[in-house]
């Protein structure tokens, strides 16, 4: 099993730490990772990515060209990534900044890939914490891939948080689960051809 992942979006959507603690997760889940930043111009507003690679074997290179999944959480985003998608890929895309109308050929794209379009802002803002979609983002990775337990997110959580930041695990674990359970409700046939999680 190999799954290489990217994740795009505006900066101050937490695309980068939304990467670091999907490989975190990865490793606590016994699986090889790496993880990419892309740093340079990318200030808040700008668009920035990190790329994660997750497999039960030795990963030979950072590098991702075609990835497997995507993780869109806007629109320029979108334009830039969804064609270097694997066919078959996955991509989760955030359908408050990206409606499933505003895309061409939706159709046409439905038989080349698996698309979830999931309101990870209006689910965050639920909470009132709208800077955490990037956890409901996770939430979904995590309901649709199986590649790990939510016993081991949540180790990686708190090792990511730390002692200084402890006071925000149980926000980000419930926008988490939302991610996981709008999965759960909206696209029930996920489940099928799921990457088997390490217990």
């Amino acid at each position: 099993m190999k799954l290489e992942v990217i994740l795009s979006g505006f900066g101050g959507q937490g695309i980068l730490f939304a990467g670091n603690l999907l490989a975190q997760t990865g490793m606590v889940a016994d699986y090889n990772v790496t993880y990419l930043p892309v740093y340079g111009p990318e200030m808040r507003g700008g668009t920035c990515n990190c790329t994660v690679i997750i497999s039960d074997k030795e990963i030979a290179s950072p590098i991702v060209k075609k990835p497997s999944f995507l993780i869109i959480m806007n629109y320029p985003s979108l334009v830039k990534f969804l064609p270097r998608l694997k066919h078959n890929g996955r991509a989760i895309i955030n359908s408050d900044l990206v409606s499933s109308e505003s895309v061409e050929d939706l159709e046409a794209l439905k038989k080349k890939y698996r698309l979830y379009f999931v309101p990870v802002n209006s689910l965050a803002e639920s909470i009132e914490k709208p800077f955490l979609a990037n956890l409901c983002m996770i939430g979904a990775f995590y309901k649709i891939t199986g590649l790990f337990s939510k016993e081991q997110f949540k180790k990686a959580l708190k090792a990511i948080l730390g002692e200084k930041k402890a006071h925000l695990f149980e926000p980000n674990l419930k926008a988490f689960e939302l991610g996981a359970e709008y999965i759960e409700s909206h696209y029930s046939a996920s489940k099928k051809g799921k990457c088997k999680s390490r217990k």
